[in-house]
């Protein structure tokens, strides 16, 4: 993103049930969902939001922006 220094998550992992698993930033890091989820909530990581679901569980998701091709379902898979 323009003007920040933060990374953005430019690709994914998923399991058999196609849930996210890992992540992948824009200065190469891999980060499992547990620490993406750390730095995502630590304002490191730009363009993504924590919420707690239903279940009280806490979640990743890309910021509201009405552009569906950068919601995290869509960025390429990385091996």
């Amino acid at each position: 993103m323009p003007g920040t220094d933060r990374d953005v998550f430019v690709a994914v992992q998923k399991n058999g049930d196609g849930d996210l698993t890992a992540f992948k930033t824009s200065s190469g890091r891999i980060l499992s969902y547990e620490e993406a989820l750390k730095e995502v909530q630590a304002g490191s990581i730009a363009g993504v939001n924590a919420f707690k679901g239903r279940d009280g569980e806490t979640y990743l998701r890309g910021d509201a922006d009405g552009d569906p091709t950068n919601n995290l379902d869509a960025l390429p898979i990385f091996e």
